[in-house]
């Protein structure tokens, strides 16, 4: 199901979605077709996204398109004080 449907379906409300399909531009992830999984009223949306794993997401209806920021992780690497040591 496209974007548009889910927006009309559920109208002004947090939904949380599996994507089907996506395309990536400029560090933008543009998702094209989805899944509904469930409704989900404003009070839960937080711990709801907080559950979700992989492909899933929670959005709300009021977004005209779904496009994800996609950011490097940029991790701290652990120096081990012996292995320095001469």
């Amino acid at each position: 199901m496209n974007w548009s449907e889910v927006r009309r379906m559920y109208p002004n409300r947090f939904v949380k979605l599996k994507v089907l399909s996506s395309h990536i531009n400029d560090n933008r992830e543009f998702i094209d077709e989805v899944a509904v999984i469930k409704s989900i009223p404003d009070e839960l949306a937080t711990k709801e996204l907080l559950k979700a794993k992989g492909d899933e997401l929670v959005y709300h209806t009021a977004n005209e398109e779904i496009v994800l920021e996609i950011r490097q992780d940029v991790g701290l690497r652990r120096i081990d004080y012996y292995e320095n040591q001469v």
